[in-house]
């Protein structure tokens, strides 16, 4: 099989810039594994590299839907799939990097999926359904599906009720596409939380409200945007009024993005194959010694 360096990690970890090092000193090109930064507009809120930071690195999948456009993860691992072998058929080397772990979990291990497009009146039905409810229906209808899902992200929960009321039955079983070289990025817990706060300060210093208000005056709707989570649902609740002042908003989308961290090293950690590097120690060194390694 073709080979494929993966770098995850959480929220304000420092997997971007990393990527982008070490795609420098490799050739390789970088495949995004985000499900926001697939949506044009998408920028300061979901942490998109911009030209600068690219250093002339090519990155693939950033910008690839509009907003309010239904993109699943079998779009994305198509995508992902024709952008990865493209860069192997060219002799380069391809670098999946994100935070996503779904999105990750997808290419690497090679889920078997086969999404339809949604069918509104399910698509209604699972809308109104509660984390609980949602859950109970998946357990009932396919419960090898709950392995594969966070119980706390409703999106997920409802995309995947959606195919267990379709009538789609247990998937088929993953078949790898790659070699895979799985690099995680990790931080002190007090430390993430201060670059997730200085993070934060600064995009809105850049302007990301004002993103999202661009956003909504070019047709992004409140529906989009809230199911985005985050902070394009924080802050679409602090432009309507939602949160008593500047400082209630700010202290909620602080709090949620820790919990988002937290979160995503939780999903990281379920995997036994990802070698795990100190970014307080010498990071670019640690993951170059693991990519010679494995490219031999």
């Amino acid at each position: 099989m073709n080979k494929l360096v993966i770098i995850a990690g959480t929220n304000a970890s420092g997997k971007s810039g990393l990527g982008i090092e070490l795609a420098l000193k490799y050739g390789a090109e970088i495949v995004s594994a985000d499900s926001r930064q697939v949506f044009k507009g998408l920028d300061l809120g979901s942490g998109k590299v911009t030209a600068e930071e690219m250093k002339g690195v090519p990155h693939h999948l950033l910008d690839v839907a509009e907003p309010n456009e239904f993109f699943s993860l079998s779009h994305y691992q198509k995508l992902a799939y024709a952008a990865i072998d493209d860069i192997h058929a060219r002799g380069g080397r391809p670098f999946l990097v994100g935070g996503t772990g779904l999105y990750v979990n997808a290419v690497a291990d090679g889920y078997n999926l086969n999404e339809a497009e949604p069918d509104p009146a399910i698509r209604q039905q699972v809308e109104a359904m509660s984390l609980e409810e949602l859950t109970e229906l998946i357990r009932e209808k396919n419960p090898e599906a709950l392995n594969r899902l966070d119980l706390k992200n409703k999106r997920r929960l409802e995309r995947a009720a959606e195919k267990a009321l379709a009538g789609k039955g247990a998937e088929l079983p993953s078949q790898p596409r790659y070699e895979t070289l799985m690099i995680g990025v990790t931080w002190p817990r007090d430390i993430l939380y201060e670059r997730i706060r200085e993070r934060l300060d600064r995009r809105l210093k850049e302007g990301m409200i004002e993103e999202v208000e661009n956003l909504r005056a070019n047709g992004a709707t409140d529906e989009f945007l809230y199911k985005l989570g985050l902070e394009y649902r924080y802050i679409l609740m602090y432009l309507r009024g939602e949160f008593a002042d500047f400082d209630a908003f700010y202290n909620k989308l602080f709090m949620e993005i820790r919990h988002l961290a937290k979160e995503q090293m939780t999903w990281f950690r379920k995997r036994t194959d990802i070698n795990w590097i100190d970014m307080q120690k010498e990071p670019f060194e640690e993951a170059s010694r693991l990519i010679d390694g494995f490219l031999g």
